[in-house]
């Protein structure tokens, strides 16, 4: 478990922290400011809860049942209920860094002083994370709106020790159980606070934060393999000169075109394209791959903005104000996150489409300039990368399915209390398996394009330094080079792990320079 300590304070976190938490076990530590604003908000929760007249959330039901009041005796049970009721969970488990990053981001919000929670059910959420205990949280039950109930409901369960949970080494047991091993004793909740702690669009940010690092990776990755792709067709690299980018000033098509550039510089393949079978111009997939990962890259930093907006908010309902009022709002509502979830999903698919196009011009002898029919040894006696590229096509056509927008769909619910909702955690989980998959996209392309770069330099051509560094490094990492026909699952596996690990970049920026 990592020893760096992420400090929550009252206004917000940082994607950084969320990452730190939730993949790398970073321990989490309330501020001085948070516990203030803790203790300050419930004083003002208390005091309504002491009048006759019904305030939501603290005297009355919830949702539909808003209407009614609670009687004082009643309240402790309607807090636990909620909870209970609302942990309705089903299918399989959600991975332990998405439950992590959920259980963090609803301390966050509770921390801001704004929910009414008390200090110390603050307190046993962080002793919670930092004590390694993941609550057991299932793939179906959240539309997104009010938040992402069921899955939160989970997590409010477990701190107050009641259904199952992960222990730091991997064992699920019963919660209470857990708690006790580990000396935290559960939370015996008060008015306000079961409904505190579900309200949120918890589960979909995260997720976001998590897409957005492992994005920005294979961004990068894919710029690299690009750029082999380019320079293993003999290709020419002056479609990547900085002047034609200037005149068409989107963002990230510059920087997509820079890094492949750098990639290419020295290298002894590219320019062929006027030699034996003359070309006026290289096909779109080839040409147009900084305006396709540029486009992509500017949504990411769209993507990110709207992260960072809800990083920095307060998700509740009702909220306390600074100014002593308790209001409903919708600010539970998951759609701006949602929208952008579909909308990464989208560009990732035209990412894994790009991909496979120059994987498949590789591997086809009448486009791929030279090169063997499907970079076999032998072909014929050979099959080479024939069915490496059906995998990455099967790969794509799921990728363009998980396109399809959750966001676009609403289900009325809570007796049509609830009557639009977001569908975020829908769309974040399907983004979830769409980054996945174009791991593997990207590590296909680059299998298929590191070896035709060395068969091209069995043929005399130098390639780039950086290209040279790319291929040294995925050979030391088990995805050997070209030869007769293998088992090639394992050298598949093997380029997969090397892309979603960030080692292709790190293989090739002691070269290039850091790459954006």
């Amino acid at each position: 478990m990592d020893m760096h300590t992420v400090v929550v304070g009252t206004s917000g976190t940082t994607a950084e922290d969320v990452v730190a938490v939730a993949r790398h076990g970073a321990r989490v530590d309330l501020s001085a400011a948070a516990v203030d604003a803790l203790a300050a908000a419930r004083l003002i929760v208390d005091a309504l809860a002491a009048k006759p007249e019904p305030v939501y959330g603290v005297s009355t039901g919830f949702g539909a049942l808003a209407s009614r009041h609670i009687s004082h005796e009643l309240r402790a049970q309607l807090q636990r209920n909620i909870v209970r009721s609302h942990a309705a969970g089903m299918g399989p488990r959600v991975e332990r860094e998405v439950v992590r990053a959920l259980m963090f981001l609803r301390l966050k919000t509770v921390a801001s002083g704004h929910t009414g929670v008390r200090p110390e059910v603050a307190q046993t959420m962080a002793d919670l994370l930092n004590a390694g205990i993941t609550p057991v949280v299932h793939e179906y039950g959240s539309l997104g709106c009010s938040g992402d109930l069921a899955p939160l409901s989970h997590c409010a369960l477990t701190l107050m020790g009641e259904g199952d949970a992960e222990g730091p080494d991997g064992t699920v047991r019963p919660a209470g159980e857990l708690l006790a091993a580990h000396g935290i004793t559960p939370v015996e909740l008060a008015e306000k606070e079961g409904l505190a702690l579900l309200n949120g669009t918890d589960g979909m940010l995260g997720m976001l934060v998590m897409a957005l690092a492992d994005l920005k990776n294979l961004y990068t990755s894919a710029d690299i393999t690009a750029a082999l792709s380019l320079e293993a067709l003999l290709g020419t690299d002056k479609v990547l000169a900085p002047e034609l980018h200037a005149i068409r000033p989107h963002p990230g098509q510059g920087v997509s075109a820079d890094n492949m550039l750098r990639v290419l510089a020295g290298s002894g393949l590219t320019g062929h394209h006027q030699d034996d079978a003359p070309r006026v111009q290289d096909a779109y997939s080839v040409r147009c791959a900084p305006q396709v990962n540029g486009a992509g890259r500017d949504t990411l930093d769209y993507a990110a903005v709207v992260a960072g907006r809800e990083l920095a908010s307060s998700v509740d309902n009702p909220v306390v104000l600074p100014d002593g009022r308790v209001e409903s709002n919708g600010n539970f509502h998951g759609a701006p996150v949602a929208y952008v979830l579909d909308f990464l999903a989208i560009v990732a698919a035209d990412l894994g489409s790009i991909c496979e196009r120059r994987t498949d011009r590789l591997l086809d002898k009448n486009r791929s300039h030279g090169l063997p029919p499907f970079l076999a040894d032998d072909a014929g006696v050979d099959s080479g990368l024939m069915i490496a590229q059906y995998t990455q096509a099967a790969l794509v056509s799921e990728m363009k399915r998980l396109a399809v927008p959750a966001s676009a769909d609403s289900i009325p619910s809570s007796a049509m209390q609830e009557d639009h909702v977001s569908m975020g955690w829908s769309a974040a989980r399907k983004l979830r398996t769409a980054v996945d998959n174009l791991a593997r996209i990207v590590a296909v392309e680059l299998y298929a394009a590191t070896r035709a770069v060395e068969l091209r330099a069995a043929e005399g051509l130098v390639p780039a330094p950086a290209s040279q560094a790319a291929v040294a490094a995925l050979r030391a990492a088990g995805a050997e080079g070209p030869g007769p026909d293998r088992f090639l699952a394992p050298d598949l596996a093997a380029a997969d792990t090397f892309v979603r690990e960030g080692r292709l970049v790190a293989a090739v920026e002691p070269v290039t320079g850091p790459l954006a």
